[in-house]
């Protein structure tokens, strides 16, 4: 087996490719599995597979010391039945087809690390929600859900698995997409970042150094188990991110949206869905906590800045 060697399922997005960049300066050989080769260029291998069947792809695990699981369609999409359908398909098929390559191979990573979604716990309008909290109700926990449903049934017996409920990740555009930030940064700048709706549903957030070091920690610490959220220590309001990114941006104004306007706007400008910036919820990461894991970015203000 070797020790330093890492397999990225769902590797060519945003956050696969920043954990890859971040994993290499860490000195592992990085190998991503994907549907379609990164537009970034890096030092890692690439295995293409479909995330649904059995194939060649699976001698690549054969062997490595962790897989990490990031597989999943994009949320940021009008929210069609058939869009609803793939969201779930993709995150539970991937996650089986995984498990069914573990049995299958000689040697099986000892570590299986799994994404999953801080939005399991639902919208929840002032409610700090920690790893003990019940689960929301709606399409995303259902589909968390039944993701880490998924991920219990297909993880070996002897291997640590760890499940990390991700919150929303602000990071740098890679030649991957910058995630949701870039979108945010242009709302800010033409002056239309201020208040959504009441602006108090809650935005949990972590920087993209962080959430890199959370699944680095996951690979290699024998002690985390089980789930975790993954999420700065503290979540703020809509209105108070985009007042920070303003105030990082030295824009001096932002205009509210109403309700109507952005679920108008949401579907018909920009072919997303209105909830994603209507609704949210406010999470706490009590287990990284407790065990003594240190953010380098702990507060919003530090780490747009850093970023921006």
């Amino acid at each position: 087996m070797n020790d330093k060697s890492v397999v990225i399922a769902g590797g060519s997005g945003f956050l696969g490719v920043s954990l890859a960049y971040h994993l290499l300066e860490s000195n592992f050989k990085v190998t991503l599995l994907s549907r379609n080769r990164p537009k970034a260029n890096g030092h890692w291998d690439f295995v293409e597979w479909d995330a649904r069947t059995l194939g060649n792809w699976q001698s690549v695990i054969d062997g490595a010391a962790a897989v990490v699981n990031l597989v999943g369609r994009s949320v940021d999409c009008v929210k069609t039945p058939g869009h609803c359908d793939e969201i779930l398909r993709s995150r539970v098929e991937a996650t089986r087809v995984l498990g069914e390559a573990m049995q299958s191979v000689t040697t099986p990573p000892p570590v299986w690390v799994q994404m999953s979604t801080a939005h399991i716990y639902g919208d929840p309008p002032s409610l700090v929600c920690t790893e003990g909290s019940p689960f929301g109700y709606g399409l995303a926990p259902e589909v968390g859900n039944a993701w880490e449903s998924q991920f219990a049934q297909s993880v070996l017996n002897e291997q640590r698995g760890v499940v990390l409920r991700t919150s929303f990740v602000v990071g740098r555009d890679r030649g991957a997409g910058g995630g949701a930030l870039s979108r945010l940064r242009l709302v800010a700048r033409i002056g239309l970042g201020g208040k959504i709706g009441s602006g108090r549903q809650g935005m949990s957030w972590i920087h993209e150094k962080d959430i890199n070091r959370i699944f680095e920690r996951a690979i290699i610490d024998s002690s985390m188990q089980g789930a975790y959220i993954a999420s700065s220590p503290n979540p703020v309001s809509q209105m108070d991110f985009m007042r920070s990114l303003r105030r990082t941006l030295r824009v001096p104004i932002g205009l509210p949206a109403t309700e109507a306007m952005v679920r108008f706007g949401a579907r018909w400008i920009l072919g997303t869905d209105p909830e994603l910036a209507l609704y949210g919820r406010y999470v706490v990461p009590q287990r990284l906590i407790e065990s003594g894991f240190s953010f380098e970015f702990p507060d919003l203000d530090r780490a747009l800045v850093d970023l921006l």
